[in-house]
């Protein structure tokens, strides 16, 4: 039953893919098309609403530079967050949106945010910026570069879990901190696209200076004892799975039918 979920219905496997293959993946992915006529219909709205180009720029600006902030908030409070499974009303939402990818964290359908989190979220987030700016032109200008940011940050994760080395060294540190993310200690380094957040609030690690690989890597803390009080997961999940990384790696090859 490992390996099963009512979201997999694909079977794109990043460790298993090269640079073609994701682009292929990615651009024809329902999230993205998504993203990309949610965006173009914004820009409409803001043409006709009508927006000074500071105002559009400030906007801009302010989104840009804060995202990071948002989105380690997210991922350190939220999608870490043992509040998550320890209720039946948001469990199945945790299972989706982060324990499926730390269970198998190649697989792309997974790794892919969900639209019913990602829109709602990325609007709470930047819209009352943009509002503050320019009004409700500002407000959807804001959400816009939002949508252009996720999408980013979508492909960016993925080129960090794809098979192979990057050439530029920045992307190249930004796969090897978030590798040790998911196949070191969850505990850390929670950053997409940079890691200044971590920096700043000391959760940015090097692997030379956590010896001990995390036991929690793969569950995030969701263990037999915490199934046995929380059981919504598990239910979901056809029980707790025990196998290694590795194991898992190896079953994405021939992934079960």
């Amino acid at each position: 039953m490992f390996g099963k979920s009512l979201y997999r219905q694909e079977s794109h496997y990043l460790n298993k893919m090269g640079v073609k293959e994701l682009n292929r993946a990615f651009f024809t992915h329902y999230t993205v098309q998504v993203y990309a006529a949610l965006f173009v219909a914004l820009l409409v709205a803001v043409y006709y609403l009508g927006i000074t180009l500071a105002e559009a720029g400030f906007s801009f600006f302010v989104t840009v530079a804060l995202f990071p902030l948002f989105w380690y908030i997210t991922h350190r409070y939220i999608m870490h967050g043992e509040f998550m499974w320890k209720s039946p009303l948001t469990a199945n939402l945790w299972k989706r949106i982060h324990y499926d990818h730390h269970q198998d964290p190649h697989h792309l359908e997974v790794l892919f945010g969900a639209l019913y989190t990602t829109l709602p979220s990325t609007a709470l987030t930047t819209m009352p910026f943009g509002y503050a700016i320019a009004g409700l032109p500002g407000a959807l200008f804001a959400y816009a570069t939002g949508i252009v940011m996720t999408t980013i940050y979508e492909y960016i994760h993925c080129i960090q879990h794809l098979n192979f080395k990057p050439k530029n060294r920045f992307l190249m540190e930004l796969k090897k901190h978030h590798m040790m993310h998911h196949f070191h200690d969850e505990d850390g380094n929670y950053g997409i696209t940079n890691f200044t957040v971590d920096k700043i609030l000391g959760t940015f690690y090097e692997r030379s200076e956590r010896k001990v690989r995390s036991q929690t890597v793969n569950n995030l803390g969701y263990t037999d004892e915490e199934a046995v009080k929380y059981p919504w997961v598990a239910e979901l999940s056809g029980g707790v799975d025990k196998r290694d990384i590795r194991e898992k790696r190896d079953a994405s090859v021939n992934p079960a039918e």
